[in-house]
């Protein structure tokens, strides 16, 4: 394979990641929106955010899911990190809501 060839294709694939990328931001929105929802039920029953068993049936579900490339640590890192930005949005949100009432 030549340069130009070379380029070609890395195009296409970038194209294709390009595509990919937007279908994951749309995914977590959609994960986000029922995160709000959540984190008004917890309010509302005075719940705590942090629950790390669910924590823990939120990893098994992936781990269950995932068929590779990406290793098992590889997606319990990833995870790691939504979650940690979802239970930051349900203490935005419910402490804005707690403040509106």
């Amino acid at each position: 394979m030549n340069q130009d060839e070379a380029q070609a294709k890395l195009e296409e694939y970038r194209l294709m990641i390009d595509v990919i990328d937007r279908r994951i931001v749309e995914a977590l929105n959609e994960r986000t929106r029922v995160v709000e929802e959540i984190g008004r039920v917890k309010r509302e029953a005075h719940l705590p955010i942090y629950e790390p068993k669910r924590e823990d049936l939120v990893f098994a579900n992936i781990a269950a899911a995932n068929r590779g490339p990406i290793t098992a640590a590889g997606l319990r890192s990833i995870f790691d990190r939504i979650m940690d930005e979802m239970r930051s949005i349900q203490r935005v949100r419910m402490s804005a809501e707690g403040d509106r009432k």
